[in-house]
This record gives C-alpha cells, sequence and structure tokens, in this order.
C-alpha cells in the first residue's frame, strides 16, 4: 500500500468512515521542517489537515502530547483530531490559508488587534505555572540554557557569517564577540524561565474569522519569555516598526506582573530579539544555500536590519553591532541601510 493510500486509510479510521467512503487529499507547502502537509478533503466542504513528519527530528514526535497540552491549558491551537506514533501521521483541524503575515499590508488598526490578541494567547502559555507542567506525561525538548544558546550563535556564525557572507573573523575579534554573546546567554537565562513557543513568527499564526492560533510549537520547551517577543515583534517575515514595536510591547508588559521597570523590560526584549535573530539568519543561510530553498534567502535583508536595529537598542551588544554593520557592508542580499 503506498504513503498515500495509508495516509487516506488513517484518515478513514479517524473518522469512522467507511473503507469506501470517498476522501482526496492535496498536498500544502512544506514548512522546512521534515514534514509534509496535505489538506484533506470530503463531502461538499469538509477539510482537515493530515501530516507525515520525520520521527528522526526529535520534536516531530512531541507535537501531538504538546497539541494536546494546549488545548487542556486552553491555549489556541487547532484541534488534534487523531495521531499514529507508528505510522508518523497527524490530522489536526483546518484553519484556512490565512495567517498572521498574510495581513502584513493591512491598515495598522487591523494589525494592530491581531497582534494583541496573539500576545494575549502567548501571555498564556508563559503565565503557565512552572511547577505545575506535568513534565511526566509531555515531553518537550530541552530547555535553553547555555548549550542551546552556544549552538544558536555557532549557527548564526557558520551558516551565515561565514557561510552565506563569506565573513571570517580573525581569533581575537571572534573570541570578544564569543565573551560578549556568552555574557548575553547568561542575562537571558537569568530572567524569569516560563514556557515558550520557540518559533514565535507570523507563518505560525493562523488566522480564523479574525481569531489568531499558534502553530507549529513542537519546540516548546522553557526558556525566557523575552526570546518569544522578539520572534513575534522583530521577525522579519512582518517587518513591523519601530513604533509598532514600541506600542505592542507595552501591550504585553501591561499584561504581565514582572520585576522589571520598563527600562529594563525593553532592554532584556531587544537583547533576547538579537539572540533570535542570530538564529533566524542562520536558518535563512542554511536553509537557503544548504537546503536549496532559495527563498529563504529572500527575507535576509529583513533580518539583518532587524539584528542591527536590536543590537543598537542596548550597550551591551557593541561587537555583534559592528560585525552587523560589516555584514550589512558586504553583504551580497542588498541590506538597505
Amino acid at each position: 500500500m503506498s504513503v498515500h493510500d495509508e495516509m487516506i486509510r488513517f484518515a478513514r479510521e479517524v473518522f469512522a468512515f467507511s473503507d469506501d467512503f470517498p476522501m482526496k487529499l492535496a498536498p500544502l507547502a512544506g514548512r522546512g521542517s521534515d514534514r509534509d502537509f496535505f489538506r484533506l478533503q470530503w463531502g461538499d466542504a469538509d477539510t482537515a489537515i493530515l501530516i507525515h513528519y520525520d520521527p528522526k527530528r526529535i520534536e516531530n514526535t512531541y507535537y501531538g502530547g504538546i497539541a494536546v497540552f494546549l488545548r487542556d491549558s486552553r491555549v489556541a491551537i487547532p484541534r488534534l483530531f487523531g495521531h499514529d506514533p507508528g505510522r508518523c501521521f497527524m490530522l489536526m483541524e483546518d484553519l484556512g490559508d490565512q495567517d498572521l503575515w498574510s495581513f502584513k499590508n493591512a491598515p495598522w488598526e487591523t494589525r494592530r488587534a491581531l497582534y494583541q490578541k496573539t500576545l494575549a494567547i502567548i501571555c498564556s502559555l508563559h503565565s503557565f505555572p512552572v511547577k505545575a507542567f506535568p513534565s511526566d506525561e509531555i515531553r518537550i525538548m530541552e530547555g535553553f540554557g547555555p548549550d542551546l544558546y552556544r549552538w544558536e550563535r555557532d549557527y548564526f556564525r557558520e551558516h551565515f557569517v561565514q557561510g552565506a557572507c563569506g565573513v571570517k573573523l580573525d581569533p581575537l575579534p571572534e573570541k570578544r564577540l564569543e565573551a560578549e554573546l556568552s555574557a548575553l546567554a547568561e542575562r537571558l537565562s537569568g530572567t524569569a524561565q516560563c514556557l515558550v513557543h520557540r518559533d514565535l513568527q507570523s507563518q505560525n499564526v493562523m488566522v480564523r474569522n479574525g481569531e489568531p492560533f499558534l502553530i507549529d510549537f513542537q519546540g516548546m520547551r522553557f526558556g525566557s519569555p523575552f526570546y518569544d517577543l522578539g520572534s513575534l515583534l522583530c521577525d522579519p517575515y512582518a517587518n513591523l516598526s519601530e513604533g509598532e514595536i514600541d506600542e505592542l510591547l507595552a501591550f504585553y508588559y501591561a499584561l504581565v506582573r514582572r520585576d522589571l521597570d520598563w527600562s529594563a523590560f525593553q532592554r532584556y526584549f531587544w537583547e533576547a530579539s538579537a539572540q533570535r535573530l542570530m538564529q533566524a539568519l542562520g536558518a535563512y543561510a542554511f536553509l537557503g544555500l544548504a537546503r536549496g530553498l532559495s527563498a529563504f534567502l529572500g527575507h535576509i535583508p529583513a533580518g539583518l536590519r532587524n539584528l542591527r536595529r536590536a543590537a543598537s537598542h542596548v550597550s551591551s551588544l557593541p561587537r555583534l553591532l559592528e560585525l552587523t554593520e560589516r555584514l550589512v557592508q558586504c553583504s551580497m542580499f542588498n541590506v538597505q541601510r
């Protein structure tokens, strides 16, 4: 039996349809995470999303359990109809084709409302009591710490700085940059830790009837809430203005009770944004050059501009800012100042 037939059979089993009940699958664009997506259709207008994932990417195997946890915690995500770990199939609610990114050219009043709703959703995730997380039942990726932060900055230097831009740092400047970025990781590790989405960008927020839903949460783990805020508000895909970022950051600040004044809150936000943007630029270069997914290269100019903006907002990242200015000047990706 072909994989296509296996998927149809799985869907019929989930919905308790007969073996000859007519259903069809239409492939959807992949998301760069070793998963294949299909829109399952039956009847006049009934649909669902069927996912076939590669279990070698361990976070893919966690998606189903996390989905159940998030739904039980009243976090807005699509319903999970069925999961077969043996065949690596999942069947989920179809939220349509609109994501937050698709509103990038809409009036600010429209975008602001959607971003505020998204921030309220992620705030509910960030507010989940750490000690109440059912770690004996729900498997998630290892939390943010020195190893993961180091991996992200090494990923940035290997695939973007060297691989995409062809810049090789001399030993002493590289040592000083590493010390600066290691200190950044320590500061982020010192913030209050909570559950984070890890990849909270505009294409991972679906919008149906004016309401946002989170998807692609398989990388959920414990970390700094500022990482999620940086992912969403400094997202190169969406390219929010600085005024829009400030307004949305103030909205989130009003939702939470933290032992941080506004200036410290902003500082952590911009530092975490720089950390996230290093990871994103590394990913764009790796997926675009090593994996041949050239569309990701188109996001590099906005990503580099945002990294420069984030680093320029704080006094703690002078060497990263200096490197970013150098990358802007030598970049083949036409980054406008």
